[in-house]
């Protein structure tokens, strides 16, 4: 059987991407969403017209019994999880005096809480196997901060924290865990970017460019093969944050 992987937060932008071309190449993929139903069946239906299945599966992740139920799923059908892509997360812009006791939890439930949910209801499973791979989906944020995102910076930092810490008491145990860390990518998250905050951000990037999902994805297949890098923060931002 190929490399079982779930990928959440897959309905839309960089996950979906993901899910999408692992799929295409070979991995046996549940893509995880919440609310985005349509886009989740139109991912399944594009990818079975195609002759490729995949598993889409609704779950809360920033809620631990939703992400058992989501789990238990996997492990009753396939009897294995061999990597985990923690993506799920939302944004938002807004001075640091205007975040509401409601926006801080919203987001710390959503970015963070659901891999530290996630990664801890999975790594049973590979402990047991002695192998995986946890990828979580950081952000440059989470390295640099962002005036006007405090709340969002705050957890891309714990989701590269708790990447080092894992990597360091799962490496006995022959499981890896990494975090990329995304630049200015083009995708759903940003669309509320007028072109002038593209064309700073542009300016901004040595590559002087904006990032695709697909530049996200790469990374992800490498480190889904790799067997030797760990604890990593990897930076695909075409050099924004040096």
């Amino acid at each position: 059987m190929s490399k079982v992987i779930i990928v959440t937060g897959a309905s839309r932008g960089i996950g979906r991407n993901i899910a999408y071309n692992l799929a295409i190449n070979g991995y046996t993929v549940i893509a995880n969403y919440n609310n985005s139903e349509q886009e989740a069946i139109k991912l399944k239906e594009e990818l079975h017209n195609q002759g490729i299945e995949i598993d889409i599966f609704k779950a809360n992740v920033s809620k631990r019994g939703e992400v058992q139920k989501l789990v238990e799923f996997v492990i009753q059908k396939y009897n294995k999880i061999d990597v985990l892509i923690n993506n799920a997360g939302i944004a938002q812009t807004k001075l640091f005096t205007d975040i509401t006791d409601e926006d801080f939890e919203q987001m710390l439930k959503t970015n963070l809480y659901s891999a530290f949910y996630a990664t801890q209801e999975v790594v049973k499973f590979m402990i047991r196997e002695h192998k995986g791979s946890i990828i979580n989906i950081s952000s440059m944020h989470g390295k640099s901060g962002a005036s006007c995102e405090v709340h969002y910076s705050i957890s891309k930092a714990g989701i590269d924290g708790m990447t080092k810490a894992l990597a360091k008491e799962l490496g006995p145990s022959n499981i890896r865990v990494n975090s990329i860390a995304p630049g200015a990518i083009d995708t759903d998250m940003n669309k509320n970017l007028t072109e002038e905050d593209w064309n700073m951000l542009i300016e901004e990037t040595p590559l002087m460019k904006k990032g695709q999902p697909i530049d996200i994805t790469r990374c992800v297949k490498w480190l889904i093969e790799d067997e030797f890098t760990t604890g990593q923060v990897i930076s695909v931002d075409g050099g924004m944050v040096i």
